[in-house]
């Protein structure tokens, strides 16, 4: 038997359930000799909207006749993949690792598996219990600050869209994704062109992985606080906030991008960091149909939601559509009490009425540095207080895009019913957001329509603020991932090394991979 990877293979959207019969008929298969298919990658080619085709990449099991296949253009033989070792792990004292969010999540799997039996601090809720703290803040506005969308067990992104596209072109990519199917994502996540798992099936993954970490020996802390550290020899202590202690040679620090308080703590005793761009702005809002319609012409219907992406390159700033949610709703995502903190959550059916995405203009450290490394925590927090100040209930700033661009203020919606939880405040984003960013907004709206169209429309909402589409600092490391202090090791989206779920999960393994494999 041989093993061939069949490329460039485009069906129409409407035939795309007979894909194995048709993959037979253009390489000339006999259905009869086909011993194994696997679809390795599918993608969606909408450039013609009168003729929408899947796009596929297919692999395939065949007897050895088969071979002049791969004499053909669109044929190769597949290599099989390595697989990653686990050496058993070397030292006498467990790993500690600090936040289960998706760099701890593999960090923490990878080092179980290695016999390291970490430890994993988590100041959050397990799944659920955080599912209820969540629930509970959308429904009466009484947040839990240690366990909410932002914090406990899966980190930020379970209450996400849950999207695995990763501009990263990493060696482990296809590891991460086979082990969220693994552990209970749908198989279409191992090979569509942007996977997304959803918040309803995130949290089951993130209990099934910490069930296996738990079955190797790991041990979980939920409501613990990391506190600091002290250097003893060659060994940490790590302290927490309800009086635990921990010893080890080896601290991973999966923070997440909220974990200011943490920040503030590391800084203090001295771990070295620096000032990182961001970004800040608003969260839009369509009818989801419509985006099908703009995306996909005539096969919208044929289609799962569609999503979009866009980036508008002006004088002195880039404004860019992030984490968009098609058929999801915009989230109440803060996690500090008096604050405004907008996201896009969607679940894996992305069957609500509204898309949303965030717009967000570029911030650099020139814009808010005044003369420490944590003067970008400060600005978020500014604007995050003054989105809240505005209504001073929960509702958080609202207006239309018509009345923004002619800088007026919306009554109420029209065609677009807020899927905010709290509901808005109808009012001007010049009192939440800075200057630049306002007048930024303004003028990339109508540019991005003429690549978009329907983006702009006068109906559309605009929900503020959205502050935390990355951390504001990044906590230098050197080429072996260790801090200024050696046995720290600073991963993930908090500590300023990647931006999204699959970026944060490669970061935190390769990290693992590197202490386990001397």
């Amino acid at each position: 038997m041989i093993h061939i990877k069949l490329s460039n293979i485009k069906i129409p959207v409407a035939e795309a359930r007979n894909i194995k019969n048709l993959v037979c008929k253009q390489f000339r298969i006999r259905t009869e000799d086909l011993n194994g298919f696997r679809i390795v990658r599918q993608s969606v080619d909408a450039r013609k909207k009168n003729n929408v085709l899947y796009n596929y990449q297919v692999e395939v099991t065949l007897p050895d006749n088969y071979h002049s296949l791969l004499n053909g253009p669109d044929a190769t033989e597949s290599i099989t993949t390595q697989e990653l070792t686990y050496p058993k792990w070397h030292h006498d004292r467990q790993p500690v690792v600090v936040g289960f969010g998706p760099a701890g999540i593999f960090a923490a799997l990878y080092l179980a598996r290695c016999h390291a039996h970490p430890i994993i601090l988590e100041r959050g809720e397990r799944i659920e219990e955080r599912l209820l703290s969540v629930q509970r803040f959308l429904q009466t506005k009484v947040l839990n600050p240690n366990s909410n969308v932002q914090f406990g067990e899966g980190g930020a992104g379970t209450f996400s869209d849950g999207k695995l596209n990763t501009n990263v072109h990493s060696e482990y990519n296809q590891f991460v994704l086979n082990e969220f199917y693994a552990h209970g994502a749908p198989e279409e996540v191992t090979y569509q062109q942007n996977p997304h798992v959803g918040t309803d099936y995130l949290s089951k993954v993130v209990k099934n992985i910490r069930s296996e970490i738990e079955s190797l020996g790991g041990e979980f802390h939920f409501n613990t606080i990391f506190d600091g550290f002290e250097k003893d020899g060659d060994l940490l202590k790590v302290y927490c906030s309800n009086n635990k202690t921990f010893i080890t040679n080896y601290l991973l620090l999966g923070l997440g991008h909220s974990a200011r308080d943490t920040i503030r703590i590391l800084h203090a005793r001295g771990i070295l960091m620096e000032p990182k761009g961001f970004s800040i702005g608003v969260r839009m809002e369509h009818l989801q149909r419509d985006i099908n319609r703009m995306q996909y012409g005539s096969a919208a219907n044929l289609l799962p939601p569609a999503s979009y992406k866009g980036v508008v390159h002006l004088k002195d700033r880039g404004v860019y559509t992030f984490c968009m949610c098609p058929g999801g709703t915009v989230m109440a995502s803060a996690s500090e009490e008096g604050t405004i903190v907008t996201n896009g959550m969607s679940e894996h059916k992305r069957d609500k009425a509204n898309a949303n995405s965030a717009l967000l203009v570029s911030v650099t450290p020139e814009d808010f540095l005044h003369g420490s490394v944590l003067d970008g925590i400060d600005y978020q927090e500014k604007y995050e207080q003054l989105a809240f100040r505005m209504a001073g209930d929960g509702r958080a700033p609202g207006n239309l895009v018509g009345e923004f661009l002619k800088k007026q203020v919306a009554q109420r919606h029209r065609k677009v019913v807020p899927s905010y939880p709290h509901g808005l405040y109808y009012g001007d984003f010049d009192r939440c957001l800075p200057d630049f960013a306002v007048h930024a907004l303004r003028e990339a709206l109508p540019l991005l329509d003429r690549k978009l169209p329907g983006i702009a429309n006068v109906d559309t909402v605009l929900t503020g603020v959205e502050t935390r589409s990355s951390s504001p600092v990044r906590i230098l490391r050197n080429e072996d991932r260790v801090s200024s202090v050696p046995g720290i090791y600073p991963i993930g989206e908090g500590a300023g090394y990647a931006g999204g779920i699959m970026s944060a999960a490669i970061d935190g393994l390769k990290t693992a991979i590197h202490i386990a494999n001397p």
